[in-house]
């Protein structure tokens, strides 16, 4: 009876675990060997990074405003990302070429109604680092993905008004080299230990 009581305490506590990691994938699982339970967890991948040390404030507060603009542009990265994978798989589905432009066009308009008010709202650095943000999540640049959607004079033309503000649609992401910063705090919001 006290085996059975056991069992039932561990998989409570392993699904209310889970449920508070909602972002963390955690399987588990139970054995009996020569009466005995054995409770069994395999854990995500994490990646632990050694701790951070500034020279002086000014250097922490640059490292403060570097996660606020990431935590920031972060999710509007993820979503540019999601809508290309699911506008290109429904493109995928389409019989013939006009039917593709249309929805080509559908998706534009979606994308500009949506995404314009926010992206005015963005300062000049959290516009960068969205650029980045976009070319990590994607494997293309900005300026690639606008030229997919709207032609290559219209992509001419943004990141020209972009460059106005000090902006390149074409900017790579960088993880190890001037971009490192910004895999760190991406990889710690993703682990939900930022």
């Amino acid at each position: 009876m006290q085996k059975y009581i056991c069992i039932l305490f561990l998989s409570v506590l392993c699904i209310s675990y889970t449920q508070a990691q909602s972002s963390k994938v955690i399987q588990y699982t139970f054995s009996v060997v020569k009466g005995d339970t054995i409770f069994n967890a395999y854990l995500p991948e994490t990646v632990v990074f050694p701790p951070l040390r500034f020279k002086d404030e000014k250097e922490r507060l640059e490292y403060t405003k570097l996660v606020r603009d990431v935590k920031i542009t972060l999710p509007y990265a993820k979503q540019v990302a999601q809508n290309i994978i699911e506008t290109y798989e429904f493109m995928e589905t389409l019989p013939d070429k006009k039917a593709k432009q249309k929805h080509l066009e559908q998706t534009q308009k979606f994308i500009m109604d949506s995404y314009k008010p926010k992206m005015k709202k963005l300062t000049k650095n959290q516009g960068k680092i969205l650029v980045k943000l976009i070319d990590r999540q994607t494997n293309s640049s900005a300026y690639d993905i606008i030229k997919s959607l709207t032609g290559g004079i219209k992509a001419t033309v943004y990141n020209t008004f972009a460059g106005i503000f000090g902006n390149n649609l074409k900017t790579q992401y960088d993880p190890n080299g001037k971009d490192k910063m910004i895999e760190r705090i991406v990889v710690e919001i993703e682990q939900g230990t930022l």
